[in-house]
C-alpha cells in the first residue's frame, strides 16, 4: 500500500471513509433512463450483461480499466456500449463459449454512459474486447484528447481517486 492516506471525505454523511471505491458502475444503459418506467417491461429486455431496447438497440456492459500510478489497480468504470445487432447477435452466439476471447475480433461501440467527473462520455467511440467467460469485456477508448481517454492511457493517481469520490459523493442540490 503507498503512502497516501487512504479513503476520502463523504459531503453526504459528513464523514470519513477508510476505504476507497477502486469502481463505479451504471446500471442501466442511459438510453434507458428517457424510457417512462412504466414503458420499460414491455420496451427493454436486459439482464446484468446484455440489454436490448425496442428490439433495435444492443448494449453490452464492459469494463473501463484504469491503471493506478501510484498504488495497486486498476481503477474501473462499470459502464454500457452499444453494438451493431449483427456484432450483438455475435457476441451472445459466442456468450458461454470457453475460449470466445480467442475467437471474436474487437468490435466497435458507443460508450453509451455518462461517466460523472468527466466532460460528456456519451458516444465515445470505443472497441470491445471479448475476455473469457464470466469476465466483461474489456473496454479500449478511441485514443483521442478526451480527459478519459487521456487517463485510460497513461493512468491516474489515487489522489485523482480521492477525487473522484468525493465528487459522486455530493449531495444532490
Amino acid at each position: 500500500m503507498s503512502e497516501i492516506e487512504q479513503g476520502y471525505f463523504c459531503k453526504i454523511c459528513g464523514e470519513h471513509h477508510e476505504e476507497l471505491p477502486m469502481s463505479y458502475g451504471s446500471p442501466v444503459p442511459d438510453y434507458c433512463e428517457d424510457i417512462p418506467e412504466e414503458e420499460w417491461e414491455s420496451r427493454i429486455e436486459m439482464n446484468e450483461d446484455l440489454c436490448i431496447v425496442d428490439d433495435e438497440h444492443f448494449f453490452i456492459r464492459g469494463a473501463i480499466e484504469i491503471p493506478v500510478t501510484d498504488d495497486e489497480g486498476p481503477f474501473i468504470w462499470d459502464i454500457w456500449v452499444s453494438l451493431s445487432e449483427s456484432n450483438f447477435e455475435l457476441t451472445t452466439e459466442y456468450w458461454a463459449t470457453e475460449g470466445r476471447e480467442r475467437k471474436l475480433d474487437p468490435m466497435f461501440g458507443w460508450l453509451s454512459t455518462s461517466i460523472p467527473c468527466y466532460p460528456e462520455t456519451l458516444e465515445l467511440k470505443t472497441m470491445v474486447h471479448t475476455r473469457s467467460v464470466g469476465m466483461r469485456p474489456f473496454i479500449e477508448l478511441e485514443p483521442t484528447s478526451h480527459p478519459m481517454a487521456i487517463e485510460q492511457r497513461n493512468g491516474i493517481t489515487m489522489d485523482r481517486i480521492k477525487k473522484i469520490a468525493e465528487e459522486l459523493c455530493q449531495p444532490d442540490e
